[in-house]
């Protein structure tokens, strides 16, 4: 029953919440947010699992979907969305998928996660293949549509994870690996953008960024493979070269332009001596990996 969740009870610590001045409110929102980062800790080894898969899928040219509703399926979105800018991937890379549409987004779609049917449907217009993982979000843990999802998922051949913050969640048993960060109740009873929220915003953070640096998206702790949208981009960019092979501003900027403003092969040129072309075949051949394609050469 949703009353014997524990994202649905009441948080005894904050049964006074509206008597309180709000720096106590505050207060106690931000040491209950405090507990979510330990609580992940303990959990690492199943994440890590999950992390392994999507890097799987991504060295085969499968794809990362999230899926969920509510504040779930917005935190996939808003997850998904930022590895574009960041990694320079394609936009079908990692989807976001939520119950509702696109609608869903902004405003509450009533009764969008109660259809299993809904959850197979939205899968099967991406095309899901067996090379994918699908990873079902759903704070309660118990959301139909992100079961439908995984359920689908399964049949297709797809890796399938899940993300819940109640323990013996639904979803876990519909996910080959499952993870389950027990949050507890809400200090505003069933609020589940608040802790859950946060946590769930962690842990996706956490499987994309790491899966990203295991397909060589980064170099050190440097994000190369950002794309220059904007002027401070662009300057992020040039800064990256100069650190890297420890050049003039001059030198970072001539050769992110020769490099047509691909900072890996602007690294390797400057760094090996190769031309754009030769360097640009020297990174493909080193799958990503900026420290292969110099020390290969």
């Amino acid at each position: 029953m949703l009353h014997d969740l524990q994202t649905e009870k009441r948080n005894l610590l904050t049964m006074d919440l509206d008597q309180l001045p709000t720096l106590s409110v505050l207060r106690l929102m931000q040491e209950e947010d405090e507990k979510v980062s330990l609580l992940i800790r303990e959990k690492l080894n199943e994440i890590e699992r999950v992390t392994e898969c999507v890097i799987h899928s991504f060295k085969q040219g499968g794809r990362l979907i999230y899926i969920g509703a509510g504040t779930s399926g917005r935190m996939g979105i808003l997850d998904a969305v930022e590895c574009v800018p960041t990694f320079g991937t394609d936009p079908s890379m990692v989807q976001g998928v939520i119950a509702g549409g696109e609608e869903a987004i902004r405003f509450a779609v009533e009764g969008a996660e109660d259809s299993l049917e809904q959850g197979e449907e939205d899968l099967a217009k991406l095309n899901l293949s067996d090379k994918d993982t699908v990873i079902g979000i759903a704070a309660s843990g118990r959301t139909p549509y992100v079961i439908g999802a995984l359920q689908y998922a399964s049949r297709i051949g797809a890796t399938t994870g899940s993300l819940a913050c109640n323990e013996d969640a639904e979803i876990s048993k519909y996910a080959k690996h499952s993870i389950e960060i027990v949050t507890g109740p809400e200090i505003l009873t069933g609020s589940t953008r608040l802790k859950a929220g946060t946590a769930q915003k962690m842990v996706l953070n956490m499987i994309s960024t790491a899966a990203m640096i295991g397909i060589g998206k980064s170099f050190s702790n440097l994000m190369v493979d950002v794309q220059p949208t904007n002027e401070k981009l662009v300057e992020r960019a040039k800064t990256m070269i100069q650190e890297i092979t420890d050049c003039d501003y001059e030198t970072a900027t001539k050769y992110y332009e020769m490099s047509h403003q691909h900072v890996k092969v602007a690294v390797i040129m400057i760094l090996t001596g190769l031309n754009y072309a030769e360097a640009k075949i020297k990174l493909d051949q080193s799958e990503g990996f900026v420290q292969r394609a110099i020390q290969s050469n």
